[in-house]
């Protein structure tokens, strides 16, 4: 069953691969559900993989933008897709805005009653940073990053006539680009890729490589999403009793490691795996590690769970 209906009857595309235990896999912002394959190719005989295309990528690229914030439409599909699925609980594998999801159904659906194992990556419990909580998105940075979310935001609201990116004039192409390169230079310490993303302003061609998504009025909800992101899960994820292991990237610009310890830690039964030489893209920057860790997730949940 690829498709699924959801509340507001769109067809929302969900992969599943392999056979047994089921496990619900909750993507990132830009993922398509195959990029995730490569790294559950050796647990396939063991475990159903369930991995839906968040709306505007993959093959939920044609639904429609509900009237509400993209992380509280994306908990809404969730539960629609559960509803359709038999009666059980799920091993949960769930990165940087997927774990965002996660924790707002543990914040407002009681979504930890339905999870077997949990598997964190890469993700604070809380978007902004302020005098309650350093460690949010770009941690100290958070006040550049939302005045860049703002010019974004600004820019895509004062062109939300154009709907997709090829149909935007050359110069104002080019616009949105520069913002979003800033925006790429802000989470990324290495000059050699700042050089590589500043090419791209001359050659449009490739420039939609850069951005996320070619849908503009989908990039508008997500970025307005961030923009007004207020929620603190802190409480709700410290609440999980089922096995919790968290996957930090040591130098993550993006989420600084010592805020997602402090997040681990506040779980009673949780594990870390540090990813020393990644930063937000433990699954680019360590593959064979990822995957590694991913299998060790599985494993050693399954004897978590029978208490050995």
């Amino acid at each position: 069953m690829p498709f699924y209906t959801m509340q507001d009857d769109e067809k929302l595309y969900v992969r599943e691969i392999g056979q047994g235990e089921p496990v619900l896999v909750l993507s990132g912002l830009g993922m398509q559900s195959w990029q995730w394959i490569p790294f559950f190719a050796f647990n396939l005989k063991k475990y159903k993989f369930i991995i839906p295309d968040w709306r505007g990528f993959g093959g939920s690229k044609h639904c429609k933008i509900p009237d509400t914030d993209a992380i509280s439409s994306h908990w809404n599909d969730i539960q629609a897709l559960i509803s359709q699925r038999p009666r059980q609980q799920y091993r949960v594998i769930a990165y940087s805005m997927g774990a965002t999801t996660a924790m707002h159904g543990m914040q407002y659906g009681q979504f930890a009653d339905q999870i077997q194992a949990y598997l964190h990556i890469d993700q604070t419990s809380k978007i902004p940073s302020d005098e309650t909580w350093s460690f949010g998105l770009l941690g100290d940075r958070y006040p550049e990053f939302k005045k860049l979310l703002i010019e974004l935001s600004s820019f895509l609201h004062q062109h939300e006539n154009y709907q997709n990116l090829s149909e935007l004039p050359t110069h104002l192409s080019r616009e949105l680009v520069e913002l979003w390169v800033k925006f790429l230079s802000l989470q990324d310490n290495h000059q050699l890729s700042a050089k590589i993303f500043k090419t791209t302003l001359n050659q449009p061609k490739i420039q939609k490589l850069i951005l996320p998504m070619q849908r503009l009025d989908y990039m508008r909800w997500y970025i307005d999403n961030y923009l007004k992101h207020k929620e603190d899960y802190r409480a709700a994820i410290s609440k999980l009793e089922c096995p919790a292991t968290f996957f930090i990237g040591a130098k993550s610009a993006l989420y600084p490691a010592q805020g997602q310890k402090l997040i681990a830690e506040s779980v009673k039964n949780h594990r870390i795996v540090l990813f020393e030489r990644s930063g937000h893209t433990p699954l680019i920057n360590e593959p064979i590690k990822f995957a590694q860790e991913i299998s060790k997730f599985l494993n050693q949940t399954i004897l978590a769970l029978m208490n050995i």
